[in-house]
């Protein structure tokens, strides 16, 4: 994070509200920059890889060098479709034969069958205090996503007219569970508690066998907590692609759930597009964050919502924003070069830092500007008095206010879902909940004089349409009432 920073001239104040120019050099710093690394303390390696982020002061930028700040690390997906389209279509072709050559190749593991009913799996059995973890994680989830039901409501717009709105479930969903570099059952609850609680029938859970063939105990008891009725011992496009299908064993899913790496973003957009007739939650790609801080943050905070981005994935992507002047951003880097070289995964984190970069606003204003434009997936506020900025925020997935909201919450227990839109995709998307797994019908009634009252606009309308069927659906009914009324009069 040099603090030794580059100079632009940039003619036009930064507003309350995205940019709106077009969107100049998608994959990359601004063109007209020449940047160097940033050098930390003394020691800052971890197993030889070195940290470093490009610096930028938002004042000193053009408007459309700043639009090309909110580019992510590049994705080549005709590189990544040519390679997932082949598995897409010997899938469909193959079934759960191609599922398991794929995940021997893959995985590395040989699998006598590739989905397991969980009605039929004995319960797992975990430490205590992991139960306990999981259980208040459900809790929270269940409560936040059992409040997002809507109450049905009628509404008679005219006389005679009655209209609402109904929600049902999708019959049939499948959710991806991630299990590459790090398994993850916690998205295991993000994904089958809202399922349960709209009441999906049928809810596959795709997630990578262990090496033995097994299924990670702590991702099955959160499976079987939630109701989930099938686990297809799978990963990466094969899993995405037997659920679209449908396979001899793995029930066809309606719509496609869950996170993963480019592979599995690349297998769900191919197949919503597809004779598989699927849609999918969202295009949820490479974790990111964007932390906006003050003077007033603790660096060590700081720098462990970065690291705890970081280290999801050398893909990630972290972006801190300094909000004014006085922030100790040596103290940062410090505790960066700290954390890292005691972290598991702190190489994987330095290479998510190398393609991150640190951003400089003059205030408030041009920070919370620069993130609605960048439209984080997880925002966090580490700012004085936090709360009143919340308001302002047009663009993120999910936004974590003040000092005493690591992102970390969010992941696991808070009760908010943690699969949420990444890559700038928070601009037109928003996060799973409880509608993600419903469909809205509208429902119509009219009585005779509800047909009265509104049936001549209609008529009226249809005729300037040219649809003369439509008008004659309304008027011969309107005949046949005034033919009754004339019969019951005499």
């Amino acid at each position: 994070m040099d603090s030794r920073l580059l100079c632009f001239n940039r003619t036009s104040p930064t507003m309350l509200k995205p940019y709106t120019t077009r969107f100049i050099n998608p994959f990359g710093a601004p063109k007209a920059i020449s940047t160097r690394s940033c050098h930390f303390p003394a020691g800052f390696l971890c197993k030889g890889i070195k940290c470093s982020m490009k610096s930028y002061r938002l004042s000193e930028l053009t408007q459309t060098e700043v639009e090309s700040l909110k580019a992510r690390p590049r994705i080549d997906f005709f590189s990544i479709f040519s390679t997932v389209q082949p598995i897409v279509d010997d899938v469909h072709k193959r079934g759960d034969a191609a599922v398991k050559d794929y995940t021997s190749k893959f995985d590395k593991v040989e699998l006598e069958k590739i989905v397991e009913k969980v009605s039929e799996l004995p319960d797992p059995v975990l430490d205590a205090t992991i139960r306990e973890a999981f259980d208040v994680a459900y809790d929270n989830i269940y409560a936040f996503h059992a409040a997002q039901k809507s109450v049905e409501k009628s509404v008679e717009n005219m006389k005679g007219v009655k209209c609402k709105r109904v929600a049902r479930s999708i019959s049939s969903v499948g959710l991806y569970v991630p299990g590459g570099t790090a398994v993850l059952p916690s998205t295991a609850l993000m994904l089958s508690v809202p399922a349960q609680i709209a009441g999906c029938k049928t809810v596959v859970l795709a997630t990578p066998p262990s090496q033995d063939g097994s299924i990670c105990k702590e991702v099955l008891y959160c499976a079987k907590k939630a109701g989930v009725t099938h686990i297809l011992k799978a990963g990466g496009a094969q899993a995405i692609s037997a659920m679209a299908w449908g396979t001899e064993s793995c029930p066809k899913a309606e719509k496609i759930f869950g996170p993963g790496n480019q592979y599995v973003t690349a297998a769900k957009m191919i197949l919503q597009n597809s004779e598989a007739m699927i849609s999918i939650d969202m295009p949820a790609g490479p974790s990111e964050v964007l932390v906006i801080a003050d003077r007033y943050a603790n660096p060590v905070h700081v720098a462990l919502d970065l690291l705890s981005q970081a280290e999801h994935g050398p893909d990630s992507q972290v972006v801190l924003v300094i909000s004014g002047d006085g922030v100790d951003l040596k103290a940062i880097e410090e505790e960066i070069s700290k954390q890292c070289q005691s972290l598991p995964r702190g190489e994987i984190a330095l290479k998510a830092l190398s393609h991150s970069y640190t951003v400089f606003a003059r205030d408030m204003v041009e920070a919370v500007s620069f993130s609605n434009l960048y439209a984080p997936e997880h925002l966090i506020i580490n700012v004085k008095d936090a709360e009143k900025w919340e308001s302002f925020i047009e663009n993120a997935g999910s936004v974590f206010l003040g000092q005493w909201t690591p992102e970390s919450v969010g992941d696991y227990a808070s009760g908010t879902n943690h699969v949420l839109p990444t890559y700038g995709y928070a601009r037109m998307y928003g996060g799973v909940s409880l509608d993600s797994f419903l469909k809205y019908m509208t429902v119509q009634s009219l009585t005779e004089e509800g047909l009265r009252n509104l049936g001549p606009y209609v008529a009226t309308m249809a005729e300037v349409e040219g649809l003369d069927a439509h008008k004659r659906a309304v008027t011969l009914r309107l005949q046949d009432i005034e033919a009754r009324q004339v019969s019951g009069t005499r």
